[in-house]
């Protein structure tokens, strides 16, 4: 088994002038992650950019497992929340041997941050 990680740091307002474009919020996120981003209301945003850093951070793990860059997009990685409240990484479509990925988020008002430990299947 081999251990990967990923790490990434965005700034919120990136994200809140990325929907500035129609086709952001359908091009990068799943209908589930829209509408808990959505049910955050006014902190919405920071949601948004932690689920972002997230699936940047996912991509960063398993990229040197992926035929090519172009095999996995945004819609791919889904993060979501169990009924405790702890984010969950969805690989949604994805041909590779994961065995578990563990997630953080942490996000305040100007920067959101996740990290992403994977155990891989050798």
């Amino acid at each position: 088994m081999k251990v990967t990680v990923g790490t990434d740091i965005i700034e919120v307002k990136r994200i809140e002038k990325a929907f500035e474009n129609d086709n952001f919020a359908n091009t990068v996120f799943t209908d589930k992650e829209i509408e808990y981003c959505e049910s955050k209301k006014a902190s919405k945003y920071q949601h948004y950019a932690a689920r972002f850093a997230a699936k940047e951070a996912v991509f960063k793990a398993i990229s040197k497992y992926l035929e090519d860059k172009y095999s996995i997009s945004w819609k791919n990685v889904e993060i979501v929340n169990d009924k405790n409240g702890k984010p969950h990484v969805n690989l949604i479509d994805v041909n590779i041997k994961c065995a578990d990925i563990d997630v953080s988020l942490s996000h305040l008002k100007d920067y959101a941050i996740a990290n992403v430990v994977i155990a891989m299947d050798d």
